[in-house]
């Protein structure tokens, strides 16, 4: 016959790993909370501009929308440069601000995702 090796296994007070093990759960849930509101924010920009490089209709409901949710997230941009926003075609316009602020609250999220799992273990 086989001889059967049972292991026993011993019990520790794991208290100390627990706390750290939860802390590191809630700092994940946190930096992913950040990077899913950037992530909302982003792409209603990435819609803004493509819609204004494609020209899009403002009297369209999907483009008034989205004009309308993202105009105060690109608003502290609008005097950031002295030019007028460059005309691409005849009614197709690159907004540089929209592009500026798609990079600065990329780097917002970065940062602050970054500052929610500093102290993660390793």
């Amino acid at each position: 016959m086989a001889e059967r090796i049972i292991r026993e296994t011993t019990t520790r007070d794991t208290t100390a790993d627990d706390t750290v093990v939860e802390r590191d759960h809630n700092q994940n849930v946190l930096a992913r909370l950040i990077w899913f509101i950037a992530g909302v924010i982003l792409t209603l920009l990435a819609f803004r501009l493509i819609f204004s490089l494609l020209g899009a209709n403002r009297s369209n409901g999907i483009a008034d929308f989205v004009y309308d949710v993202s105009g105060p997230l690109v608003s502290p941009f609008f005097g950031l440069f002295d030019y007028n926003a460059e005309r691409v075609g005849d009614s197709s316009v690159f907004e540089v601000y929209t592009a500026v602020a798609m990079l600065v609250y990329t780097a917002i999220a970065w940062g602050l995702a970054y500052l929610a799992t500093i102290n993660r273990r390793a």
